[in-house]
């Protein structure tokens, strides 16, 4: 999963610390030392996450984006200044648009906050920040956590555990991961005056998030090792009156094999790039002093499972339905990210046998010569009742969703008039949701951004483009057009009048 690393850079950070050899160096050098360590082990045990540093003080400053260069993030941390006082609410903030901007909301991402204890002073520090949580909304910012997506909080102080600070700031260090949803780490070294403690808690922290999943994909009497990028994470299903935790088992087993388009697109937990483990005869054969020529060679002459079952999806369309545990299933399939290359795939479900609708139970599966041609459907199967509604409702659960909505009727608003019919379609959408649920001032904030984006319109737009977005912010400020059932049209202009 994407790692953003978070980076102190405030005064406080340049605090000089004595080490025990008798040479003087500052705290934020031992977090840089401390992050490049942590780079090492993922350059050589997960080279295909992505990280992404940012540096804070009273500001943030986005110094790399999601890469897998980590040799650039070491450049770039060389090349950091120091600045002012800290504010870790401020950093959350960029962080959170950062992730959006990249990912999304449904991808889960780790954050590693790398400060020395101290929590800055007066109306921005964390302290006052934490105290206000309550009364945001009304006189100030919305406080950033919890993220929008699934995080993971790790703190890591540049400090001694009995100093001062520390034992003052853990508490709230503990609050944010509380907020942030209950996941995450303290990590503090044991004695600041050894460098290599600093070292090693990165070092023990790389391990803990970067645990490789290796496992076994099995089909009747072929198997192959395989490991799974990035990590699956357990499962937590929670309801009314228990909760269970599901673990992916280390036997992934293939129980059949079913057409892609009959699978069409089922809501799934997380998806994996599968990749296959090299045997034990040929890491023996490499530490013994055979050639990365050699060794190359070898494994392409070697029959491989992955390689068989990728070929067969590809070729066929097909998926293959695995169990990933008792009663946990997923899909493995061929997967392309470009015309010449493809990687073999698993789509982890959500826990429990009917968790796709058109396809019933699944331990209910199977062949077709089973049935007679009378009883073989095609999937997925329509219902029989003829629906009342032509689109899908609006659904606003998370900030993302009502962003999304209103950036696309915008980037149809830059295109008119030749998106007009879809401007109005989505704009009357969004406002019979707003009414329906009462959010009337979404409808006035909306025509404040119509006369913004009029005003901020280049000279080569179309005349049509401000006419039509002004009509629209008139239309929506008009209380008497707050009835559900009215509809937007356009303005009648000389370039769509027929």
């Amino acid at each position: 999963m994407p790692t953003v690393i978070l980076l102190d850079v405030s005064l406080s950070m340049t605090r000089p610390v004595q080490l025990s050899d008798g040479t003087e160096t500052t705290r934020k050098q031992l977090a840089i030392n401390g992050i490049e360590a942590f780079l090492d082990h993922l350059g050589a045990h997960s080279k295909l996450e992505f990280i992404a540093l940012m540096a804070f003080s009273s500001l943030y400053e986005e110094r790399c984006p999601f890469t897998r260069d980590t040799n650039l993030i070491k450049t770039k941390l060389k090349n950091i200044d120091d600045y002012d006082k800290t504010c870790i609410e401020t950093a959350f903030h960029g962080v959170g648009q950062m992730v959006l901007g990249e990912w999304g909301n449904n991808t889960s991402c780790q954050i590693i906050l790398v400060t020395d204890g101290s929590t800055g002073i007066g109306a921005m520090s964390l302290k006052e920040s934490l105290a206000t949580v309550n009364q945001r909304g009304v006189s100030g910012p919305v406080f950033p956590l919890p993220f929008p997506f699934p995080t993971k909080l790790h703190v890591v102080c540049i400090a001694g555990s009995n100093e001062p600070s520390f034992i003052k700031s853990k508490p709230l260090y503990q609050k944010l991961i509380d907020y942030s949803g209950n996941l995450g780490s303290i990590q503090v070294p044991e004695n600041l005056q050894t460098e290599s403690n600093v070292l090693t808690i990165f070092q023990k922290l790389a391990e803990e998030m970067y645990t490789p999943f290796k496992g076994v994909l099995k089909c009747g009497s072929l198997e192959t090792k395989i490991m799974l990028s990035p990590t699956p994470m357990a499962h937590t299903k929670t309801t009314d009156f228990s909760t269970q935790t599901y673990n992916i088992s280390e036997i992934i087993k293939v129980c059949g094999f079913i057409p892609v388009p009959d699978i069409s697109s089922p809501m799934a937990l997380s998806r994996h790039l599968i990749l296959p483990v090299s045997s034990q005869k040929q890491e023996t054969s490499n530490e013994s002093g055979t050639t990365d020529d050699n060794l190359v060679s070898d494994e392409s002459n070697t029959p491989s499972f992955c390689v068989l079952l990728h070929g067969a999806l590809k070729v066929e369309n097909r998926a293959a339905l695995v169990e990933v545990g008792h009663n946990w299933f997923g899909f493995v399939y061929s997967w392309a990210d470009s015309k010449k290359k493809s990687n073999l795939m698993l789509t982890i479900l959500p826990p429990g046998s009917d968790v796709i609708p058109w396809l019933g139970d699944l331990n209910d599966l199977g062949v077709a010569d089973m049935y007679t041609p009378e009883q073989v459907v095609a999937f997925p199967i329509k219902p029989s009742e003829k629906r009342s509604y032509s689109q899908n409702g609006v659904v606003w659960i998370r900030q993302a969703g009502l962003q999304s909505d209103i950036q696309k009727i915008l980037r149809h608003a830059r295109k008119l008039p030749d998106k007009t019919q879809q401007f109005y379609k989505e704009l009357n959408r969004l406002r019979k949701a707003a009414i329906s649920l009462g959010f009337l001032e979404l409808l006035t904030g909306l025509a404040y951004i119509f006369e913004q984006e009029c005003m901020q319109l280049p000279g080569t737009a179309h005349p049509d483009c401000a006419l039509q977005l002004q009509h629209a912010a008139d239309l929506l400020r008009k209380s008497q057009n707050r009835n559900i059932t009215f509809v937007l049209m356009p303005l009648q202009t000389n370039y769509n009048a027929s």
